[in-house]
């Protein structure tokens, strides 16, 4: 039992010095799109600490880095008025992005489905090159993810967050780490018994 104890310390370690030492792709290459993945929303508007990737998904776009947005994620409550794509949408509108440069998932509730249901998007436009849009504490997870999913050399803008409570966060990251390591062994065994 202490074994098992300390190597799921260990591993936890490993996790938060991942989120610790991660970084944007560097130089980041122009792409055709960007995906921004969702956070939560605050009714109709987005968090303070989506507004944080929204920032940094404005900044590409300005500059040419990407020339087209995915925004992407699903309803949080019933009683919301928009999902978080909507909210996304409306924020980056309000700001000087064109909205046929936007491009709404609406249905994802994870990031492994934020990467999945973003990746068939680009499938149907026929996209095969993307930045992925988060915060550091998020991106070795997302990275992880997208490289299980086959995405094309995907590269990673990484904004670090002054509004979040990070030892929250990454304790809250490092659970979903775990969470989505037993998924993508589930998929792997589904995949291989297929």
């Amino acid at each position: 039992m202490l074994m098992v104890i300390l190597i799921g310390l260990v591993w936890a370690g490993f996790r938060v010095w991942n989120m610790n030492t991660a970084a944007s792709t560097s130089p980041l290459q122009q792409a055709q799109i960007g995906i921004v993945l969702g956070a939560s929303m605050w009714g109709a508007e987005p968090s303070p600490g989506l507004k944080e990737r929204l920032e940094e998904a404005l900044r590409l776009y300005r500059n040419g880095t990407v020339k087209r947005l995915i925004v992407s994620g699903g309803l949080d409550k019933p009683d919301f008025p928009y999902t978080e794509a909507e909210g996304m949408q409306r924020y980056l509108v309000e700001r000087g992005i064109p909205v046929q440069h936007i491009v709404l998932e609406n249905h994802a509730t994870s990031t492994y489905e934020n990467l999945l249901y973003s990746q068939r998007i680009m499938r149907e436009y026929g996209w095969t090159s993307t930045v992925i849009i988060t915060h550091s504490y998020h991106g070795p997870r997302a990275l992880e993810i997208a490289q299980f999913l086959n995405f094309a050399h995907p590269q990673m803008a990484l904004t670090e967050s002054r509004v979040l409570n990070m030892p929250l966060h990454q304790s809250r990251e490092v659970l979903a780490y775990a969470k989505w390591t037993l998924q993508r062994w589930w998929i792997s065994a589904q995949t291989w018994l297929a």
